[in-house]
């Protein structure tokens, strides 16, 4: 049969490596077991990213390095990784993820502590941890994880995160200890992420609005706390607000980026024309990437980018609603997980160059420069198209049982 699947039980633990057929039941010509559309969004997106950085990131390449495609190499490097890690996600099943999630959370926790007794640091934050060749930051795996698990755990406890306050606290108290150890990083813009995805998932499986009101405000209690105990938070809070007070010193990095978009007015300057790249933008072709893009495709290239990222988190939340309807608790509020952890954090990025946010550090989704942020990104993303392979599956075989006579 057309929608059957080949699988190999890996040293008998019960894992299934599963080759999807991506053609399927020849006798409905045109149907397909995955979503073709989705799929080109990522690969276009992953796509203009390299052509981004690559533009943007000559100028340092040649300054730091000297050999201006010194980080072009390394991205590229990074795509090879993406191509490995998708060809790994697509062939996981679901179940196991849900599994093995509560394992994931506790490897990540151990990665987290790890960082900071052995980690690297980089303008003097210590996120980073060496694994041979590669050097991961575990933030990033750790935002994958959390929406793993939280997916599995509102499926364990879904009755009673709706009913009762102790099951709704449970995830936020693992949360707590995350974010503890990310703060000691330090990497506020993380925390706020997973406050954010951990906020989303619990309001779409149902949970008491009284127990919403006691975390927000815990939340802003939090966050207040937090930057007025820290001077440099605070400086980041402050100096969007009007960085012009201050624009060789605090506001920076903002001005230029306000001038980047200045001079990319509505088509922009062409592809490889910045000015703002020419070292006079820090972070050009990782977190203030976006910058550069407007500088040099405009404000129609800037709506274009943001359209296709926004369609693809609609597109994640839809295809959780269709999994919902169809009883796959776990797929879908992963699939929901992932498109509100992709949807905040291109607002944070955008929201930061722009000033309409404080700088919080986090990359554009797939487009940024970053290894670890480019991998986890495509894992989540490769999980969405698992997710609908899954779906219409199930579909495809209903279909054929109601057929046979």
């Amino acid at each position: 049969m057309a929608s059957e699947e080949k699988q190999l039980n890996l040293f008998g633990s019960g894992l299934k490596w599963t080759w999807p057929k991506w053609s399927i039941d020849y006798d409905r010509p045109g149907s397909q077991l995955y979503d073709r559309k989705l799929l080109l969004a990522i690969i276009s997106l992953i796509s203009l990213g390299f052509v981004m950085v690559m533009s943007a990131s000559m100028p340092e390449g040649e300054s730091l390095k000297g050999n201006q495609f010194h980080f072009v190499l390394r991205h590229l490097r990074n795509l090879v990784g993406c191509i490995l890690i998708a060809a790994v996600v697509l062939r996981i099943e679901l179940h196991w993820w849900q599994k093995f999630s509560p394992v994931m959370l506790l490897a990540v926790l151990f990665g987290l502590i790890a960082v900071l007794i052995v980690g690297t640091t980089v303008n003097g934050a210590t996120r980073w941890l060496n694994i041979g060749p590669i050097r991961i930051q575990v933030a990033e795996v750790a935002k994958f994880a959390f929406c793993v698990y939280l997916a599995g755990y509102l499926v364990r406890r879904h009755q009673e995160v709706r009913e009762r306050m102790f099951g709704f606290l449970k995830p936020i108290i693992v949360l707590i200890i995350f974010a503890g150890l990310l703060l000691m990083q330090p990497d506020l813009g993380s925390v706020v992420v997973l406050f954010v995805i951990t906020v989303g998932l619990l309001w779409l499986a149902g949970a008491r609005l009284v127990d919403f009101f006691l975390m927000m405000l815990f939340g802003t209690v939090l966050f207040v706390f937090l930057v007025a105990t820290a001077e440099y938070r605070m400086r980041r809070v402050t100096s969007f607000l009007n960085p012009w007070d201050d624009p060789f010193g605090s506001g920076y990095q903002l001005t230029q980026s306000l001038m980047a978009y200045g001079r990319g007015d509505w088509s922009g300057q062409g592809l490889g024309n910045s000015i703002q790249k020419l070292e006079y933008l820090p972070e050009a072709h990782t977190d203030f990437i976006f910058a550069v893009i407007g500088e040099e495709l405009g404000f129609i290239g800037i709506l274009v980018i943001l359209a296709v990222l926004f369609w693809l988190a609609y597109r994640a939340i839809i295809l959780g609603s269709l999994c919902l309807q169809k009883d796959k608790a776990f797929d879908g509020y992963l699939a929901y997980a992932i498109g509100i952890w992709i949807c905040f954090q291109t607002v944070v990025n955008v929201g930061a160059s722009i000033g309409m946010l404080p700088t919080k550090g986090l990359t554009l989704p797939f487009i940024s420069y970053g290894g670890s942020s480019l991998w986890i990104m495509t894992a989540a993303a490769m999980l969405l198209i698992r997710i609908d392979h899954e779906r219409r599956l199930d579909l495809t075989q209903a279909v054929q049982r109601r057929g046979k006579p």
